[in-house]
């Protein structure tokens, strides 16, 4: 008893020494999971996921795009919309000027056109690293039109989630979004044409409440937490400890708000699987 004590002492040493580390800049990361210091490219080469304990880092939409879309098919859609500041924010206008120039991106998605093994698609997808993922006008006009112009050339649209919700810089503008996104599907419902939501850690508030959670069919990837409210807020509303693992997708799946958890390797093949099932094609094919 004394011994294992002991080695449970040492143990415990070791790790918060290994989580004190400085990791040098550019070349490595820790993994938030198993706190494991690993060289970035092993971490690119392996779809983002961390090769000790399979943890999921954020993926960029470039980094996205690559597993996802034949190469050199993507054509993103040329929408010359500005944020717009309808909060008179200070320091909105410096935030995303900040943004733009660390992330390279113009705003938290990217939409156009792409192929999946062959399979023409319409596809939109978010990225954390702008603001949270978080919806404001631009990136509710920008899977409007995504919506609309899948149905004009008649492809299946695929949207990749993650995000904190509705952008609170934008106010009541943002929370309009969740509407016209939610309008907009309806129109592609009718047209009998194919939506598949893709869900990725985290997706939360508006965009939860809206178009991630229409889709025909709803993917989510290992571990992802997904909700409305965060676990902590819902407890102190009602007054009661919610389940084990509340929010993860592995939760959601067995309680039916998911159809299937997809590894990032095996999306590609899911997703072409998918399409190939709605057009009436063999899925061993």
């Amino acid at each position: 008893m004394i011994v294992d004590k002991i080695k449970k002492r040492e143990n415990k040493a070791l790790n918060n020494k290994k989580s004190n580390i400085d990791i040098p800049i550019g070349k490595w990361v820790k993994c938030d999971k198993c706190r494991e210091i690993i060289y970035k490219e092993t971490i690119r080469n392996n779809f983002s996921v961390c090769p000790n304990c399979g943890h999921y880092f954020r993926m960029h939409i470039g980094k996205r795009l690559e597993t996802i879309i034949d190469k050199d098919t993507y054509k993103r859609f040329d929408l010359n919309i500005d944020t717009n500041n309808p909060l008179d924010l200070e320091d909105y206008p410096k935030k995303l000027k900040s943004l733009r120039e660390k992330t390279g991106l113009e705003e938290a998605i990217a939409c156009g056109t792409g192929k999946i093994n062959g399979e023409d698609v319409v596809i939109c997808i978010m990225d954390s690293g702008f603001l949270m993922g978080s919806m404001g006008a631009v990136v509710g006009e920008k899977i409007t039109y995504s919506i609309e112009k899948a149905i004009e050339l008649k492809l299946p649209i695929i949207i990749f989630a993650v995000s904190g919700g509705a952008r609170m810089q934008e106010g009541i503008i943002s929370l309009m979004q969740m509407a016209k996104t939610t309008a907009a599907l309806t129109k592609l419902d009718e047209a009998g044409l194919l939506y598949i939501s893709v869900l990725t850690d985290p997706t939360y508030g508006g965009v939860t409440a809206s178009f991630a959670s229409l889709g025909d069919i709803i993917l989510a990837e290992p571990g992802a937490m997904i909700g409305f409210a965060g676990q902590r807020v819902i407890e102190q509303t009602i007054g009661e400890k919610l389940p084990e693992g509340f929010q993860t997708a592995e939760f959601l799946l067995e309680h039916g708000f998911i159809d299937k958890i997809v590894k990032r390797e095996e999306m590609k093949d899911t997703l072409y699987r998918l399409i190939q099932y709605h057009k009436g094609g063999n899925l061993n094919g």
